[in-house]
């Protein structure tokens, strides 16, 4: 199958961080069309440079609902992204993938709870999520570790795939005896192989 990916960034780089960059080229070399967006605050930081927090959630959700519907019709379609971009899509799939094409959801290293606060879970939802969805995680992200996420409840249609001894962004410590181009190369293959096992959305019912 082949699908269309777009990808929203993280909470504080933009959708052409190095990062967002090399994920999209590398799955721009698989053969994915990889298009990706900016949440309002972010775009309006490129226009005067000012940093700003966040959108709130309902605002964060209107933005990506908006992109989805300006991509109907043009065939199937894997929403997702780093972070906070990964997490709002993750909120939405469900419902985008009953009314349209969207068939799977990509996260590139999912915000589980604050840094420091792993008590404050963000977890509620991806207990019942029934669209196949990968989570790629770095094995000491300060936003989900690999020894927090193993006990947490997730749905069977989630499948968490661990990128060695990587952070939030992949990247390993020189002590591990891994190195960052290899974990991002390794999220690259992990992530093309889901797509490409991928069901093909269903066509919608007439009426």
């Amino acid at each position: 199958m082949t699908a269309t990916l777009l990808l929203a960034h993280g909470a504080g780089a933009p959708m052409d961080s190095p990062f967002m960059e090399t994920m999209a080229a590398g799955l721009t070399g698989r053969g994915w069309r990889v298009l990706r967006f900016e949440f309002p605050y972010m775009a309006q930081r490129r226009l005067d440079g000012r940093r700003r927090l966040p959108d709130r959630l309902p605002k964060l959700l209107a933005a990506f609902r908006a992109e989805v519907a300006a991509m109907q019709g043009q065939g199937p379609l894997v929403i997702g992204g780093k972070s906070l971009g990964g997490r709002v899509a993750t909120l939405l799939v469900d419902e985008l993938a009953q009314a349209g094409d969207v068939c799977g959801c990509l996260c590139l290293g999912y915000p589980f709870h604050p840094t420091g606060r792993p008590t404050q879970l963000r977890t509620e939802h991806l207990a019942g999520l029934t669209t196949p969805t990968l989570i790629l995680q770095g094995e000491r992200d300060s936003f989900g570790r690999r020894d927090e996420v193993e006990g947490y409840a997730l749905a069977p249609a989630i499948q968490l795939q661990w990128i060695p001894a990587g952070d939030h962004s992949f990247r390993p410590p020189r002590a591990s005896g891994h190195r960052e181009v290899d974990n991002l190369s390794l999220a690259v293959e992990l992530a093309d192989r889901f797509c490409r096992e991928l069901p093909a959305p269903a066509p919608l019912s007439p009426g």
